[in-house]
């Protein structure tokens, strides 16, 4: 990943010092394995796990020689033991190291950024119970729907938000497994009961089997969850993008003093924290696809995923983490104008409240919903073209004969829309016993 949308949490599980790292924990727990089964001498096993190391550097240096790393770092390690050295790697295939390694490192960023992800749950959760009752403009395909609040558009993004932290939880589930079954899954060289209190020894399960890889349907779920919860990302920031437009400014993303929306047109305030998260995740949802096609590999394993899943992993937590810190950022200083939001449900002089004069007709007039419809809709445009407000036209509607000017009036009210907001929260203990101050 540039610098420029690093996260250092992430870049210190992705470093190679870190991932040799991992890879040294599972040579270690093998050789802990084997010198129980017997297999490795105790002293040997003692000075293995005492001076076992590595160099960064020199792996680099042994890898331009032999063209393969793990190699290059078996034989950096071995330097640093000695003669105890020739028992590192016992029985193991590269890919038992690498996998294995690799589900540890996958669990450590998932942990980053789920945790991440919950401290934007939990703020968004308090700003919905905020808002609860902040009546706003609902609208579909951009146009004014039907009234709703700022705090019912907030618990939605919080209720999906709360299904990528499930899904992710669940993912992490499923990699934190090890393998050590070798080159084939046969385990010829290296017996399941070394693979398996390997595993217990790094706290992982076992895949129950395995090629010479552990399957990458499970990698590719962390992938595609990550561009899922990516898309939650974005669907909130285009949210705040809409909503900071000239035309509406209902709410507008932090920005700073001193800061600069243009240079060339002094006045602007640009939401471009929310369109780099918009960005950023066409980039994540784009790493989707080759995760996808890394399932499928040539009988017991090629090594075509290898160098996809070397830029892909680290970077798709790169952005997703940096991604969810930059929607904190927004949320945390989100300024709402519920002043706004009042005089934009009234732009549209009524139009909002259509549905509810549709219902009303069928009910009171007696006549088909085709012909209701067709007086709403009349006076609705006439509304729209004229800008007469909808309620003047449907008192003035002599088609309207059994429905009184005073229950016109009633079904302009905003209580009709919102007597359900409660309720709707309600499915939402955690959020309990705050109350809505907008």
């Amino acid at each position: 990943m540039i610098p420029r949308y690093e996260t250092p949490e992430i870049k210190k599980i992705w470093t190679d010092e870190n991932r040799f790292r991992r890879w040294l924990d599972v040579e270690l727990a093998a050789v802990r394995a084997w010198n129980e089964a017997g297999a490795i001498p105790d002293e040997d096993c003692k000075n293995i796990i005492e001076r076992a190391g590595f160099s960064v550097e020199r792996i680099r240096e042994i890898e331009e020689v032999t063209q393969h790393d793990v190699i290059a770092f078996v034989s950096s390690v071995a330097e640093t033991i000695g003669e105890s050295g020739r028992f590192v790697h016992l029985g193991l295939t590269s890919s038992d190291v690498i996998d294995t390694a690799s589900s540890l490192l996958l669990g450590e960023s998932l942990d980053v950024v789920v945790a991440e992800m919950k401290k934007l749950h939990k703020l968004l959760g308090g700003k919905a119970v905020e808002y609860k009752l902040a009546s706003c403009p609902g609208r579909t395909h951009g146009v004014h729907a039907e009234p709703t609040t700022f705090g019912l558009k907030l618990l939605n993004h919080y209720a999906e938000l709360g299904r990528d932290i499930e899904r992710l939880n669940q993912t992490k589930k499923e990699i934190m497994v090890g393998k050590l079954s070798g080159a084939v899954g046969t385990y010829a060289n290296c017996p399941p009961k070394i693979e398996a209190r390997v595993c217990e020894l790094l706290g992982l399960a076992v895949d129950p089997v395995s090629t010479q890889i552990i399957q990458r349907d499970r990698h590719a779920r962390i992938v595609t969850d990550l561009a899922i919860a990516g898309g939650t990302l974005e669907r909130l920031a285009l949210e705040i993008r809409h909503l900071q437009r000239t035309e509406v400014l209902e709410a507008i993303e932090p920005f700073k003093k001193g800061q600069k929306g243009s240079s060339a047109m002094p006045h602007k305030k640009n939401p471009i924290l929310c369109e780099r998260v918009c960005g950023m995740s066409r980039l994540l949802r784009g790493f989707a696809l080759p995760a996808l096609e890394d399932i499928a590999l040539w009988h017991e394993r090629d090594i075509s995923h290898s160098s996809v899943e070397r830029v892909m992993w680290p970077d798709a937590f790169h952005l997703a983490h940096y991604m969810t810190k930059k929607m904190i950022q927004i949320m945390s200083g989100l300024a709402v104008d519920t002043d706004k939001m009042m005089k934009d449900l009234d732009i549209t002089k009524g139009l909002l409240f259509s549905g509810r004069v549709l219902i009303a007709l069928v009910e009171n007039e007696g006549i088909s919903r085709e012909a209701a419809y067709a007086i709403a809709q009349d006076d609705a445009m006439r509304c729209w073209n004229e800008k007469i407000p909808l309620l003047e036209l449907l008192k003035s509607d002599p088609r309207i004969s059994k429905t009184t000017h005073s229950e016109l009036e009633s079904l302009f009210d905003l209580g009709y829309y919102l007597k359900h907001i409660d309720e709707v929260f309600a499915r939402f203990p955690e959020l309990g016993g705050a109350e809505a101050s907008k």
